[in-house]
């Protein structure tokens, strides 16, 4: 695609890496400064013209509010009136397959912070999106190959 790639965990604070290195769930409040820098970078590559990918286990609707509107989403359940701070058009790709699945690639991953053990929290946290939110849903079971070609598809045919 030529857009830029940001992974979120790379955003992650000292204390939340350290937290999740010592098999601690994070909660919302460990989550939302996160986000809300996550959301600062999409909206400069969006001021920017600039199309981007974010890869983030946005979990909760609430975190997909922060994503889009930024912090003004924690005080309010509406998105943003249109203006200058008007929410960012983001689609969501919600990664859809079961915990054995998921456990199994994460085991492949080598120097990460977050243990496997993590991914159970992760599951229970999870709400996954639904109507009015922008999103797809594509299931971890197809190959590499399927995944990014259902979501290009979405993409632009969205």
């Amino acid at each position: 695609l030529g857009w830029k790639f940001y992974d979120a965990d790379d955003y992650h604070s000292p204390e939340n890496k350290k937290k999740m290195a010592e098999g601690i769930p994070l909660n919302d409040e460990d989550r939302i400064p996160w986000l809300c820098a996550l959301h600062d970078i999409l909206r400069r590559e969006d001021s920017c013209r600039q199309d981007a990918i974010l890869a983030c286990s946005a979990l909760k609707k609430m975190y997909r509010r922060v994503l889009v509107s930024g912090a003004s989403a924690i005080e309010s359940n509406q998105p943003e009136q249109p203006g200058e701070n008007a929410a960012l058009k983001i689609l969501f790709v919600h990664l859809d397959g079961p915990m054995d699945i998921i456990a199994g690639r994460l085991k492949k991953r080598r120097g990460h912070f977050m243990p496997s053990e993590l991914l159970k929290s992760q599951f229970d946290t999870l709400e996954p999106p639904s109507a009015p939110e922008n999103f797809i849903t594509v299931s971890l079971e197809k190959s590499l190959p399927e995944i990014v070609l259902e979501i290009q598809r979405a993409i632009f045919q969205g």
